[in-house]
């Protein structure tokens, strides 16, 4: 049976495409070091997550040693808590855990110019720990659609120099 060359050249082709998309996504999964959101933050009750035992009243937490802050957010229809009526503000110089969780629907948590982008699922807990070094303004997003209002969902994190940053703002 002969094949002709150019359908050859196609099959060849194909098949190159074919070994370098699943090595794509294995790159992906495997070595760039992303994440799905999975349990490790835990879950809430999604009618009243702050009755948790894993999830406090949104807002900045010292954390558990010097430098390091957590902070809670609670996305819902159509803000961040806190985030939207007040920016997130957090030292420079630090290292700080995102626990993001969702009271209505899936909503999406994006800090915009950064690495930093989780999904916020009703019931689980998403946690990212990051470090931030200079100071800076950026944006908060949501990244999954939402309802009518999605476009409106926004909110900003600022990034203060350290002899800014005012303790009395931790909770």
């Amino acid at each position: 049976m002969h094949v002709h060359r150019f359908e050859r050249l196609w099959l060849v082709a194909a098949l190159a495409m074919i070994v370098l998309f699943i090595g794509t996504v294995t790159y992906g999964a495997v070595g760039a070091g992303y994440g799905m959101v999975d349990d490790t933050g835990g879950q809430v009750d999604p009618t009243d997550a702050t009755a948790s035992e894993n999830f406090r009243e949104p807002g900045v937490y010292n954390g558990s040693e010097p430098g390091h802050y957590d902070v809670y957010i609670e996305a819902k229809q159509f803000l961040f808590v806190p985030g939207t009526s007040d920016p997130v503000r957090v030292p420079a110089n630090s290292t700080v855990t995102f626990h993001v969780t969702s009271t209505d629907v899936v909503h999406g948590f994006e800090v915009v110019g950064t690495n930093i982008n989780t999904m916020a699922v009703p019931g689980q807990v998403a946690t990212i720990t990051v470090e931030f070094d200079d100071p800076g303004q950026y944006g908060l997003v949501c990244n999954e659609y939402c309802g009518s209002g999605h476009h409106t969902m926004e909110g900003s994190l600022e990034v203060v120099p350290p002899g800014q940053f005012n303790k009395s703002e931790v909770n």
